[in-house]
């Protein structure tokens, strides 16, 4: 019988919860195999098998466990049950799975997906009348939706209860604070109170780069295999201005300042357990397809749970993409030790004046939060204006400056 510990996943972390197991109690695993998720302050990692046996779990689900705590224990001396499926074989019927269409291109659903567990009469009435199962209680066995459940739903159009509650429920819920909202938590209390934070507005013009996008899109997709966002405009423009304006690039530390002479931005990107902001290094380096690639990668990994904490440490700057919930204005707050965050929100179409002409264009309201012990307000407004500037003239992300006044030596 050997024993799997807690490992060592960071210097100042001392304790970890277990999100859940992947394998269960008495269930064959071969070596390697993942057989536990962990989640730690910072991030959220995986444990595997150290040789292959019968897995015996030493804690549960939700449990706090210290950094060296027994997790697990294999008896590597049992025999391989018989139809025991290795994990290559899995790892093949996975990659055999359809991939999900976006929303726009799925079929109309005609029926109750397999997921939902519902009598062939209450099927019907959920498919006939275009139920959502979601909104149903169900009263059966093993949450299984019954025939009174689908009819009591129709009988109360408008009024619907809290997931798993009742109409005019008072009921309220405990639930422990995960690692992760802790340190959420606590790191933005922390730049609140530690930081002198400032937010300065600006508006953007988009109609440019949408133009681009649109003209270039398919082209782009086709030789880099991804595709054509914002978030690389923003970046790119991002790290053009901190070069021009190194004060937004740096962090306080005691009675120093720590310039960065290269833009490693973070990026917020929201998931099931909280928030988490994944760092694309050296954005001054990358292509604008380098940075979408990177964009991909670190928010699947966020959204699975598979960042490291080496991906989560040392942004110099941080953009936050509010627009993506609909959100027309917001005041972002510092990612310290960083000193500044550039909020982007909602595209909308509003009458502009341009030329003395009322106008429709595409636009974006900008917010930079700033910490005012080492940005002044000049440095913080001509640095959004200048992001501004870039962004409203894509061909200046090139090298950060007009074509045709470079070829005149202006």
């Amino acid at each position: 019988m050997i024993e799997i510990k807690v490992p060592t996943v960071g210097e100042s972390i001392s304790e970890v919860t277990l999100l859940k197991w992947t394998k269960k109690e008495g269930e064959w695993v071969e070596r390697d195999e993942v057989i536990a998720e962990l989640e730690s302050e910072k991030a959220t990692f995986e444990v595997n098998a150290e040789k292959a046996g019968l897995l015996k779990p030493m804690a549960k689900e939700g449990d706090t466990l210290s950094i060296g705590d027994v997790l697990a224990q294999i008896d590597e001396t049992a025999a391989k049950p018989e139809g025991a499926a290795a994990p290559a074989e899995k790892t093949a019927v996975a990659k055999e799975q359809p991939v999900a269409q976006p929303a726009s291109q799925a079929p109309v659903v005609t029926a109750v997906a397999n997921d939902i567990k519902a009598t062939p009469v209450a099927s019907a009435i959920i498919a006939d009348k275009k139920v959502n199962p979601s909104e149903i209680k169900a009263s059966g066995a093993g949450g299984k939706i019954m025939k009174q459940d689908v009819l009591e739903a129709l009988a109360n159009p408008g009024k619907k209860a809290f997931q798993g509650a009742e109409l005019f429920s008072r009921n309220v819920r405990q639930e422990k604070m995960s690692n992760l909202r802790k340190t959420i938590s606590r790191r933005l209390v922390e730049s609140k109170n530690t930081t002198a934070m400032l937010t300065t507005f600006n508006e953007v013009d988009m109609t440019g780069i949408m133009d681009v996008r649109k003209q270039y899109k398919d082209k782009f997709k086709e030789a880099h295999n991804v595709n054509l966002g914002f978030m690389s405009f923003f970046a790119k423009a991002c790290s053009i201005a901190l070069a021009e304006w190194p004060s937004v690039n740096a962090y306080i530390d005691g009675d120093q300042l720590l310039y960065h002479d290269y833009a490693d931005i973070s990026i917020a990107v929201s998931t099931p357990r909280g928030l988490t902001v994944p760092v694309i290094r050296n954005v001054e380096s990358l292509s604008m397809a380098d940075i979408e690639k990177k964009v991909i990668e670190l928010a699947t990994k966020a959204r699975d749970s598979k960042l490291t904490a080496e991906e989560l440490q040392g942004g110099t700057f941080t953009i936050t993409n509010g627009g993506v919930f609909g959100s027309l204005m917001s005041t972002p707050i510092i990612n310290i030790p960083q000193s500044a965050i550039l909020g982007m929100h909602k595209i909308q179409e509003r009458p502009m004046v341009v030329n003395g002409q009322v106008v429709v264009r595409s636009m974006m309201y900008l917010a930079l939060s700033y910490d005012h012990r080492i940005i002044d307000g000049r440095e913080s407004v001509s640095f959004l204006v200048r992001v501004k500037e870039l962004l409203e003239n894509p061909e200046l992300l090139l090298f950060g400056k007009d074509p045709v006044k470079t070829l005149l030596e202006l």
